[in-house]
């Protein structure tokens, strides 16, 4: 929308998305190219990290990261490293790689022991909300 030049990278290409103007280039094309960068893909082997510190000097500076994915698709500390060196200019996530600890439980009054996670959410370039997609009234009674 709004006249983007939608760029694209899958190891199976959609003809749907070319169809509405995306076009299919490499990941380095992305990371050098993009303004935005949206992660939209599952947590297998080969996805994991695919945001790392090998792809950092990659990336268009002040690049916006959005996650609403899998926390593992992004190295937490390269992320960070990122975030504080100026190469990634915001995130918006909904994931994050050790949730598993933090989301969806109760931390009021307690301290928050992940530094990560902590540096993360006090930082004014990092937008993070809770992952709902599961979190249907269906899902739950089941």
């Amino acid at each position: 929308g709004f006249g983007v030049n939608l760029l694209a990278y899958d190891v199976f290409e959609n003809d749907d998305v070319k169809k509405m103007g995306g076009n299919y280039v490499s990941q380095d094309e992305i990371w050098k190219n993009c303004d935005v960068i949206f992660l939209m893909m599952p947590l297998l082997p080969p996805t994991k990290h695919t945001i790392n510190e090998t792809v950092l000097p990659k990336l268009k500076k002040g690049v916006i990261l959005i996650n609403t994915s899998r926390g593992g698709l992004i190295d937490t500390p390269a992320l960070v490293k990122g975030i504080l060196s100026g190469v990634i200019g915001g995130v918006g996530l909904d994931v994050y790689e050790n949730e598993g600890d933090y989301f969806f439980r109760n931390w009021s009054g307690q301290a928050i022991e992940d530094n990560t996670l902590v540096t993360l959410l006090g930082s004014n370039r990092v937008v993070m909300t809770p992952h709902q997609a599961f979190f249907t009234k269906e899902a739950i009674d089941q």
